[in-house]
């Protein structure tokens, strides 16, 4: 199909101001690109320098102490409850395994098992159980946990900030 030398004229000056255009749009996503390049180094610096100073004074203010006590509470926690309690069932456990070893012993040298003279003839007294066992500790420890994780999710969303705002100004750009 050919074409009239007005339309072959006309697609020429199209061709070109669509390739004019082109180039000024390439040029535009540049300087577009430099822009956004710095914008986000110069976010950067303004969250190094009045952000984290003001997150971490936040933190060292309302956070911090809560921290190191809990941090507290579970170290005399673990020192003074579970590492007893496991010292108590490993002791009890390996006591247990000497018995057995021990009878195992007699029962293989040709003694057999009976009691002691001083068995047979008093009764034996019933243990009768003193305090809670690991398994209770366990089940405290961990109910006290779950109980703080509640009551702080409550307080966290109930308490009142005043560091919260909103903008009265719609956004514009800041004043350099």
């Amino acid at each position: 199909m050919s074409l009239s030398r007005k339309r072959k004229k006309e697609l020429e000056k199209l061709q070109k101001q669509a390739s004019s255009l082109w180039e000024a749009q390439q040029v535009l996503v540049g300087e577009a690109a430099t822009v956004a390049r710095e914008a986000g180094r110069q976010l950067g610096k303004y969250g190094r320098e009045q952000v984290a100073p003001q997150v971490q004074a936040r933190y060292d203010q309302y956070a911090a102490p809560h921290v190191d006590r809990s941090l507290r509470v579970s170290r005399k926690v673990v020192n003074d409850t579970i590492i007893p309690a496991a010292g108590a069932v490993v002791g009890s456990a390996m006591s247990v395994w000497d018995a057995a070893n021990d009878s195992r012993s007699r029962i293989g040298g040709g003694r057999s098992l009976s009691l002691p003279s001083w068995a047979k003839s008093a009764p034996v007294p019933v243990p009768v159980k003193k305090g809670i066992g690991a398994g209770g500790v366990i089940a405290i420890i961990l109910g006290v946990a779950a109980a703080l994780g509640v009551l702080y999710a409550a307080w966290q969303t109930l308490r009142a900030d005043d560091e919260l705002w909103v903008a009265d100004d719609p956004l514009r750009a800041p004043d350099a």
